[in-house]
């Protein structure tokens, strides 16, 4: 049985009325790869320097065009992250992570017309 999706994280800029939804996807992770950012055991170290970073990557998977001084702003109207939403964009993180080039389902890769797979 698969593990219950963990939904993304809506937040609502009451001045604006915009809402966004903070999530991470196969992009997204590749973005902040190719930045040199990754979640380790010193994360939890470096979340006053690196959260403000982890907090515009998390914009990046459904709202690509954001630029960082805007997810800047709303994190400064935030006053910062609380420790449970640093611990539900982890969360988020590392669903990306395990479910990001992992197809599904073996009848997925089977019925895939463009390659064959033996196991």
């Amino acid at each position: 049985m698969a593990a219950e999706r963990i939904q993304a994280i809506r937040i609502t800029d009451n001045d604006t009325k915009e809402v966004y939804e903070l999530d991470f996807n196969r992009e997204s992770l590749k973005f902040m790869a190719d930045r040199g950012f990754a979640i380790d055991d010193r994360f939890g170290d470096q979340i006053a320097t690196k959260g403000e970073e982890f907090w515009f990557y998390a914009f990046r998977a459904n709202h690509r065009k954001l630029a960082r001084n805007q997810t800047d702003r709303l994190y400064e109207k935030m006053g910062g992250l609380s420790p449970k939403l640093i611990e539900r964009l982890i969360e988020l993180y590392y669903q990306a992570l395990s479910s990001s080039n992992i197809v599904q389902d073996d009848e997925d890769l089977e019925a895939n017309p463009h390659v064959t797979v033996e196991l």
